[in-house]
C-alpha cells in the first residue's frame, strides 16, 4: 500500500508539472498532501512535513542570500568586462557561446557542489545569452549535462554515498568507471556542439562589433567611475568562492555576511539598499518559495516510509532469469529514478536491498554500485525535484522547471546510456 501511494506520488506529481497542469509549486505541496490524506496519515502529516522544512531550511536560506549575492554582483557591474570579452572571444557565435558554456561548467564542476556551481555558471553566463537572445533552455540544459557528468567524481555526493554504502574506496569503486566518465564528457561536449549548432541555425552569427565596442565601453566606464569597488567587488567574490569550496563556515552564513558587506559598501544609503532589495524580491521568492514546497513533498514521502516500500517494492519484481542483467538494468534505470528517489533514500535505502540480491545471484555487489553512479543523481540530479540545487539552477536561469526537464532530459538520460555501454565494453560492469 505504502509502495504504491508512493509511486502515484511520483507519477501524479510528474504528469501535473511535465504537462503544465498545476505550477510545481502547488503540486510539490498538494499531490504528498492528498495522497497523505488517502493513506490516513492525516494526524502525523503535520510533524512529517515541518520535518521537511526544517531539514530544507539552511539550504533555502542559503539560496535566498545566494540570488540576492549574485544579483548585487550583477547591479554592480561586476560581471560586465568578462562578458565583454566573452563576446570578443566566441564573435556572437551561439555554437562557440553552448559549448564554452559545457567546457566552463565542467570545470567549475570539480569541487564537487551542484549548488555553487549552478550559481557561478548561471550568474555569470546568462548577461550573455541574453545579449545574444539565446534560448535560456540552452544555458540550463547544458549546465545540467555537464554538472551531471562531473557529480560522478568521488568527492561529489552520490560516489561517496555509494563508498560508504559498500565500504569501499574510490580505487574500487570510481577508478573502473572513469572511462565511461570520460566518454559522458565526450557525449556532453557533443550535446552542446549540437544544440549550439541549431541555435546558429536559428540566430546565425550575430555581428556584435558595434555592440561589443558600446558594452566594453560600458564596462570601462563602470571600472573608471568606481574602481575601488569594482576591486573589492571582484576580490570579495573571490574570496566568498574560496570560502565556500573549503567551508570555513556554513555556507547559508557565508551568503548572508558576504551580501550584508556587500550591500553596505556598494550602496551605503540606506532608502538605496531597499531599492536594490526589492528589485531582486521576485527572483527570491519563486526559487525560496520552491525549495519549502520541496520539504514538505520529501518530509511526506520519507516520514510515511513510502519511500521505504518502493525500493522493497522494486527489488522484488525482479525475476530471478533476469538476475545477471542487474548492473545493467541499475545503470539504466538509475538517470530516471533521479526524479523519484533523493540520494539518501536510494543510495542508502534502494542500494543494499539490490546489491544484497545481487550477491544472492554471485554477482559481485560492487558493480550494482558502479552501475548507480552512472546516472543516479549524478547525470539525474540536475532535472530532480527533490534536490534543492535544482531550483537554484532554473530559478537563476528564469526557465519552468517542467520546460526544462522536458528540454533536456533525452540528453541527460543519453549521458548515462552512453557511459552504460562503455561501462560494459570495459567491464565496469558485466552481464
Amino acid at each position: 500500500m505504502l509502495a504504491l501511494l508512493g509511486f502515484l506520488i511520483i507519477g501524479v506529481f510528474l504528469f501535473l508539472i511535465m504537462t503544465n497542469r498545476l505550477s510545481v509549486l502547488i503540486a510539490l505541496v498538494l499531490v504528498p498532501t492528498v495522497f497523505a490524506l488517502i493513506g490516513g496519515f492525516g494526524l502525523e502529516m503535520g510533524d512529517m512535513m515541518l520535518e521537511g522544512i526544517i531539514k530544507v531550511a539552511p539550504t533555502g536560506i542559503m539560496i535566498v542570500f545566494a540570488v540576492l549575492y549574485f544579483g548585487l554582483m550583477i547591479d554592480t557591474g561586476l560581471f560586465k568586462p568578462m562578458i565583454s570579452k566573452m563576446l570578443r572571444l566566441v564573435k556572437g557565435d551561439p555554437l562557440k557561446v553552448v559549448v564554452g558554456t559545457a567546457i566552463v561548467t565542467m570545470l567549475v564542476s570539480l569541487d564537487g557542489d551542484g549548488a555553487s556551481t549552478f550559481m557561478i555558471t548561471i550568474t555569470a553566463l546568462l548577461p550573455l545569452y541574453k545579449r545574444l537572445k539565446m534560448n535560456p533552455l540552452i544555458l540550463s540544459g547544458v549546465v545540467a549535462l555537464g554538472a551531471g557528468v562531473m557529480n560522478l567524481a568521488p568527492w561529489g555526493g552520490p560516489t561517496a554515498r555509494a563508498m560508504t554504502t559498500f565500504n569501499a574506496d574510490s580505487s574500487q569503486l570510481f577508478n573502473p568507471v572513469i572511462p565511461a566518465m570520460i566518454a559522458g564528457i565526450v557525449w556532453v561536449l557533443a550535446s552542446a556542439f549540437w544544440l549550439g549548432k541549431k541555435e546558429r541555425q536559428r540566430l546565425g552569427v550575430i555581428e556584435l562589433e558595434e555592440h561589443v565596442q558600446g558594452f566594453t565601453e560600458h564596462a570601462a566606464a563602470l571600472e573608471a567611475k568606481g574602481p575601488r569597488l569594482f576591486w573589492f567587488n571582484l576580490a570579495l567574490t573571490i574570496l566568498l568562492l574560496i570560502a565556500l569550496i573549503k567551508v570555513w563556515l556554513p555556507l547559508p552564513i557565508l551568503f548572508i555576511v558576504a551580501f550584508a558587506i556587500a550591500l553596505l559598501v556598494n550602496y551605503p544609503n540606506p532608502e538605496e539598499q531597499q531599492k536594490r532589495l526589492l528589485s531582486h524580491a521576485n527572483n527570491v521568492l519563486i526559487v525560496s518559495t520552491m525549495i519549502f514546497a520541496a520539504g514538505i513533498f520529501t518530509g511526506i514521502l520519507t516520514g510515511t516510509k513510502m519511500i521505504d516500500g518502493m525500493a522493497s517494492a522494486m527489488v522484488s519484481i525482479i525475476p530471478e532469469s533476469l538476475a545477471s542483467y542487474l548492473p545493467v538494468l541499475v545503470a539504466v534505470t538509475s538517470m530516471p529514478l533521479s526524479l523519484v528517489f533523493t540520494p539518501d533514500a536510494y543510495y542508502f535505502g534502494v542500494l543494499p536491498i539490490i546489491s544484497q540480491t545481487a550477491s544472492n545471484f554471485g554477482i559481485d555487489p560492487i558493480e550494482i554500485g558502479r552501475a548507480a553512479i552512472l546516472g543516479q543523481m549524478t547525470t539525474g540530479f540536475p532535472l530532480s525535484p527533490l534536490t534543492a540545487s535544482t531550483f537554484i539552477l532554473v530559478g537563476l536561469a528564469g526557465v519552468n522547471l517542467g520546460d526544462h526537464q522536458r528540454f533536456i532530459f533525452k540528453w541527460a538520460f543519453g549521458t548515462t546510456i552512453v557511459m552504460t555501454i562503455v561501462a560494459l565494453i570495459t567491464g565496469a560492469i558485466t552481464i
